[in-house]
């Protein structure tokens, strides 16, 4: 595993499930430092979940979610001799992770007009079934890596 930061080490699972993902995701919907209101929105959307899928467990429709966004490969800028190149490289677990995680508050963020909570557990679902907002900038990410293959000595 990569570098471990002072939240990592900090980081204690949350109160319902025990999970670790679970505390991490409330920490980056959380707003203004407002975690009350981050743990009802996300414990809401469990909530909706649990009613809209009752053979499934929501938690782990959430880690599935999660699991089902996060890039194994993207591309980055490499400079070389005056040119910028597309170098597709591989993600290492802690990004992927947190690009999961972002991607699916970006997908939240930008529908408008209904409660955070349901938005929240739309998205987990659709993610879970593989679909949705969030998995499309995921494919599209590998999607580019595959088209910029031809750059992939550059990557060192």
């Amino acid at each position: 595993m990569g570098a471990i930061t002072a939240s990592a080490s900090t980081l204690k699972p949350d109160a319902v499930y025990k999970s670790l993902l679970a505390s991490k995701f409330v920490n980056c919907l959380m707003r203004d430092g407002k975690k009350a209101v981050a743990l009802q929105l996300f414990y809401g959307a469990l909530d909706i979940i649990k009613e809209k899928m009752p053979d499934r467990d929501p938690i782990e429709v959430f880690n599935g979610a999660i699991e089902n966004v996060k890039p194994y490969i993207e591309v980055r800028s490499r400079r070389v001799g005056g040119a910028a190149y597309q170098v597709p490289m591989q993600v290492n677990r802690n990004r992927q992770q947190s690009l999961a995680i972002r991607w699916i508050l970006l997908a939240c963020r930008e529908k408008k007009g209904r409660p955070m909570a349901v938005k929240l557990a739309e998205e987990f679902m659709a993610a879970y079934n593989r679909e949705g907002a969030a998995v499309t900038r995921r494919e599209n990410v590998h999607r580019m890596a595959d088209a910029n293959k031809a750059f992939a000595h550059f990557a060192w």
